[in-house]
Formats: structure tokens, sequence, C-alpha cells
């Protein structure tokens, strides 16, 4: 397996990424989602939660605050999907636009989840700690 040394080649990451846009796009192309400025900050502060916990837990070069990061992510996809009830609920969106941004928050938060799982089950400790003696 390949090492991988940028955040940027996560498949969570860019998976979030992908979202951010489509949720971006999502509430420009409703003039009554932009008029609600709180909801449309809140779930645009969310899912750039979710894409920045990923890169600055990747950065922080150890397992566990990496971890840490995930699992805070994790819960920004949880509050994602929340807000894309009262989207839905507000007639901002459409049911089928709904359940494919959902449907992408949930596969985000189930990736992160995985990520966890398998960071705790590994012995690798990260870079930070690479160089340390015991």
């Amino acid at each position: 397996m390949a090492t991988i040394t940028r955040f940027e080649d996560l498949e969570v990451w860019q998976l979030a990424r992908e979202l951010a846009n489509e949720i971006f796009q999502a509430y420009n192309s409703s003039e009554l989602f932009l008029k609600d400025y709180k909801l449309k900050e809140q779930i645009n502060g969310a899912i750039g939660s979710v894409m920045d916990n990923i890169a600055e837990g990747f950065e922080r070069g150890g397992r566990n605050e990496f971890i840490n990061f995930l699992s805070i992510a994790k819960g920004s996809c949880g509050e994602v999907q929340s807000q894309l009830y009262r989207a839905l609920d507000r007639k901002y969106i459409t049911q089928e636009h709904f359940d494919a941004l959902y449907n992408k928050a949930k596969e985000i938060g189930q990736k992160a989840g995985a990520f966890i799982n398998y960071l705790k089950e590994s012995t690798y400790k990260g870079n930070k700690f690479k160089n340390r003696q015991a």
C-alpha cells in the first residue's frame, strides 16, 4: 500500500470537498436558500469543518490527534445532514437533491468512522513520533 503524504490524496477529504461544492451550488441556485443567511452560513461552515478537520488532523502527524479530528469531522457530517433536513422542510431543495446530498454526507461520515477504526487498530503512531526515543 502506498503511503499517503498529502491530505488532498485522502478519499474522505476529496468526497468532503465535492460535497462542499455541491452544497454551494445548492444554495446559490435557490433564491430562498440564499436569503436564509443563518442556515446558509451554518451548512457552509459545517461542511467546511468536515474538510478542514480531516486536513488538520492529517497534518498534525500523530495517530491519536488524527483520530480526534476525524471524530470532529464525522460529527460535522451529522450536522450537515440535520441542516439538509431544514433546507428540505423549507423547500429550498427538492427531495431528490436532498437524498443525493444527504447520502454523500452519510457516506463521508461512514468513511471517517471506518478510518477512525483503522487508525485505532494501527500500531503506527505517525510521523510526529517516528524518530522519538522511548
